[in-house]
């Protein structure tokens, strides 16, 4: 398991930070520590998540990753 840091552009209310929920919510083998407008923070198994998958999850709920640490 491993913390990644996202950071996040077209953000820019609650709104957002629910569709973002509700994207990486849907994930195996994640789990959110905290999403707030521009950023996320996810506990992730590495054996199963890539940081692509968790790029595209992002551009399912409509917003851009601009890094993942």
């Amino acid at each position: 398991m491993n913390t990644k840091k996202l950071t996040i552009n077209g953000m820019s209310c609650g709104h957002c930070v629910m569709s973002l929920k509700k994207e990486l919510s849907k994930m195996q083998g994640v789990t959110i520590n905290m999403v707030s407008i521009g950023s996320a923070e996810v506990v992730v198994d590495e054996s199963t998540v890539t940081d692509l998958a968790l790029q595209h999850a992002v551009e399912e709920a409509g917003y851009s990753v601009t890094s993942i640490q």
